[in-house]
């Protein structure tokens, strides 16, 4: 008899870094971070602390679900957001898992009146899929090293008003001519894009930061 391939629907346990805002006001509008490949939520959790003004945020910083030892012998555990496998169905067990995320936050630290999302390499696709399904207002979207992922098109991209669309220069995992497609999709859309090109490679600098404060400040105003 041939060998079929089924799936089997369960539940499972997210890993999420939350902190709230120094102003400890439920005011405060939420920012979401999704870290790269083979990367921890810490790792985002840093990026997003070390961009001036994000004190006065609600931080969250949501780990992927594929969770793994950084290396041989390595006791250290990171994590992935997903594989060519089931893709459709995974995307959809990502979409659940940040939409109950948010509303663990809502429950614990009162409701979220605007969000801003902030994705870095594999965490680019993680945030832009989080914000055209996000049911909380999105302010914007934040993205550096990563592209636009394919499947959203001009309508599910039309809901995120506002993109800081962020390169580093020599950059060789996130191409220029797919920076620039990038751009040319969004501004197709409607969305309002702010491209910056920063002195880096693959990373997540200060020269980053700067801009990212820049653009949550007007977002928050």
């Amino acid at each position: 008899m041939p060998v079929t391939v089924h799936t089997v629907r369960i539940s499972t346990h997210g890993r999420y870094l939350f902190e709230p805002a120094s102003s400890l006001a439920e005011s405060a509008p939420l920012l979401v971070g999704f870290h790269g490949y083979r990367e921890a939520a810490d790792a985002q959790m840093e990026r997003l602390r070390m961009v001036p003004g994000s004190a006065s945020w609600r931080l969250a910083s949501i780990q992927g679900l594929n969770r793994f030892y950084k290396g041989r012998g390595s006791q250290d555990v990171v994590a992935g957001w997903m594989t060519r496998q089931d893709r459709e169905l995974v995307m959809a067990d990502n979409r659940e898992y940040v939409a109950a995320v948010i509303a663990e936050i809502e429950r614990s630290s009162g409701p979220v009146r605007g969000i801003v999302f902030a994705g870095f390499s594999q965490g680019v696709a993680m945030a832009f899929r989080a914000a055209c399904a996000a049911k909380a207002p999105v302010l914007g979207l934040m993205s550096l090293g990563g592209d636009v992922p394919p499947e959203l098109d001009h309508v599910a991209l039309g809901r995120i008003p506002v993109v800081l669309l962020g390169r580093g220069t020599s950059d060789e995992l996130y191409p220029q001519t797919q920076w620039a497609a990038d751009r040319d999709r969004l501004v197709e859309a409607g969305v309002t894009t702010e491209s910056v090109g920063v002195e880096a490679g693959h990373e997540w600098n200060a020269q980053f930061s700067r801009p990212a404060a820049d653009f949550l400040a007007r977002l928050r105003g």
